[in-house]
């Protein structure tokens, strides 16, 4: 015991603590926003660990002497390699109640070593209970008074993350690791994540997933619309910081997917561009001054150097707070304009559509009314808000018109245009036709309202298993339904929207019907006949197929053909229609090709 509190003695008397830096990941950016400062003891002391050595640090009533020294030696060293992204420094809830606690003394070490106070964010960390409340809060908004950022680290793993979550309203919230860990294939952890990404969307508060070490973890969190990332994935805590993300951790679907044609003829960022000449972020204060001065009409202003964005002024902001500081202009009027930027401005790559812009901005909850348009991450121009709701808001009217009023999904028209994109932009996919199997027999049966709900149904299977990054769903008319698939793994939810349909349907028929396994009613010719249950066939055609075809027209018939060959099969079925090319004359011939597994999925 004695040697331990000699060995934690030595290593504060000695200032012997190393600070590693883990990066913070943007992920709407694809780079480093930040770093979290960590520490660790000599390499040959049994405090090497930081779990041992802030346990022991505890355990002799060291601890708010040891989080200081944590403190000034990382924030030494963030100034030394002079970093420009921001630095998150951890402290603890209980050390800010201590006695000893000394007001401002982050503040006294800033300024000692040339840190702007803007950089640093108080990361607060809380694994046992701690009642006060009032205090927590108070030094919360002490904290903020001094120009800093707080975030709430280790959501879900503390005694009352969410307490302190309402109470402190942090810039940003780190997920414990527990709930990152293998959250692809948990569906409480994913619930869970979602909660928290929606509860900090309405409060105007960034999550920051943390513990990330696989891909299958990233691919999850960027799903869910998560903003940053954190974790071994990226990269480890190293003593001399990682200055740039290798863009091989974004797999290749992510960083592109924006560039694929939109749906509907859909605009892209480039549309709603404005072509604002931007200035170096080395300009004076003065001469930004003057040049709203003289330009009443300039709202906004874009930092560029080397054809890369690091900032945006706006106006009445740049304004409010020049005249807010006692001397204004004279104080700052010889300091560049880069001072006055806070925060990374979001890039926009000029190809992304709108519908993709919009949500994420909606992920960020971003207050500024502007971003930056890029051209292969070169500055391009300036998107505003108001520009971005108007297209949307114009998209959106668009697509309602030719919406199935049923299922509101897209109808023949949008079907047909988002085929043909993919065709002239030779990108793959697949085409599925999805009709019903005794339809007509159970709505002269249950009735017309029965039969609208059984097609919302098949809405609601086709939409749980294609999402908006997997392809596009439309419905054409009555019980029939198109869905083009971009993603690699058209077949196999092919088969899970049947197996869903299937395990759905017993739902609207009665018992007595169900136990039947059908219903007698009239066919067409007035004869009473046994109709099974309803059930869903779909005709497929393949990615090899469909780049073979001219148009959506012949698309369409391929798929025809699939569906007459999928309903003579009983029960939930599908067929592939493949169509290949005769080597001789070049010609497309139509060549059907069945598999037992494939073609009848269940009954």
């Amino acid at each position: 015991m004695q040697d331990l509190r000699k060995e934690i003695l030595d290593i504060l008397d000695g200032k012997l603590l190393t600070p590693h830096f883990q990066p913070i990941i943007s992920l709407t950016q694809k780079k480093i926003m930040g770093y979290e400062g960590l520490i660790r003891g000599p390499s040959d002391s049994p405090l090497h660990s930081p779990f041992n050595l802030f346990t022991t640090a505890e355990q002799f009533n060291l601890s708010t002497r040891l989080e200081f020294l944590c403190r000034e030696i990382t924030i030494q060293r963030y100034a030394d390699l002079d970093i420009k992204e921001k630095l998150f420094i951890n402290a603890s809830p209980l050390v800010l109640l201590q006695p000893e606690f000394k007001k401002g003394e982050t503040l006294r070490l800033l300024d000692r070593y040339g840190v702007n106070p803007r950089s640093v964010i108080i990361e607060l960390t809380e694994h046992k209970p701690a009642d006060n409340y009032e205090i927590m809060r108070a030094s919360a908004k002490h904290y903020r008074s001094m120009g800093f950022e707080i975030a709430l680290d280790d959501l879900g793993a503390g005694y009352s993350g969410l307490r302190l979550w309402a109470e402190l309203l942090p810039e940003y919230v780190k997920i414990d690791k527990h709930f990152i860990h293998g959250l692809h294939d948990d569906p409480v952890k994913l619930n869970f994540v979602r909660s928290i990404q929606s509860m900090a969307v309405s409060l105007n508060c960034s999550v920051i997933a943390e513990g990330i070490e696989t891909e299958e973890e990233f691919k999850a969190i960027e799903k869910i619309g998560i903003a940053h990332a954190q974790g071994f994935y990226f990269a480890r805590p190293t003593i001399i910081p990682l200055e740039k993300i290798d863009n091989s951790v974004f797999p290749i679907e992510h960083v592109k997917d924006h560039k694929s044609p939109p749906f509907n003829n859909a605009t892209t960022a480039v549309h709603i561009i404005r072509n604002i000449t931007p200035i170096s972020a080395k300009t004076t204060i003065s001469d930004v001054m003057n040049l709203f001065h003289h330009n009443g009409e300039l709202t906004i202003l874009p930092l560029v150097d080397d054809n890369i964005a690091s900032g945006i002024i706006f106006r009445d902001k740049f304004l409010t707070k020049l005249f807010s500081s006692r001397y204004g202009i004279d104080l700052h009027g010889k300091n560049p304009i880069k001072t006055f930027v806070e925060n990374t401005p979001l890039c926009i790559d000029k190809n992304m559509p709108i519908d993709l812009v919009s949500k994420q901005l909606t992920s960020l909850m971003t207050n500024d009314p502007a971003f930056v348009i890029t051209d292969n991450g070169k500055y391009m121009g300036i998107g505003t808000l108001l520009d971005l709701l108007a297209e949307f808001t114009r998209q959106q009217i668009d697509n309602a018109k030719h919406a199935n009023p049923l299922t509101l999904l897209p109808g023949s028209v949008p079907i047909n245009n988002r085929v043909n994109q993919l065709l002239a932009e030779k990108i793959p996919f697949s085409f599925g036709y999805f009709d019903l199997d005794n339809f007509k027999p159970f709505n002269d049966v249950y009735g017309y309202s029965a039969g609208d709900d059984i097609i919302k149904a098949v809405a609601n299977s086709l939409t749980q298993h294609v999402s908006t990054e997997s392809g596009v769903i439309g419905h054409i008319g009555g019980d029939d339904f198109i869905v083009i698939f971009t993603c690699h793994d058209w077949l196999t939810r092919c088969e899970n929207i049947l197996e869903s349909f299937k395990n759905t349907i017993p739902a609207y028929y009665n018992d007595k019907d169900i136990k039947a396994g059908g219903i007698h009613t009239e066919n067409r010719a007035g004869e009473l006949c046994f109709f099974p249950l309803v059930s869903l066939s779909v005709g497929l055609v393949d990615p090899t197929s469909t780049g073979q075809c001219q148009s959506h027209v012949d698309i369409a018939d391929l798929a025809s053909e699939a569906k007459k060959m999928a309903k003579k099969i009983s029960g939930n079925s599908l067929f592939i229609n493949q169509r290949m090319t005769t080597k001789n004359t070049g010609n497309l011939q139509s060549a059907m090709h069945k598999s037992a597994t494939k073609l009848h999925v269940v009954n």
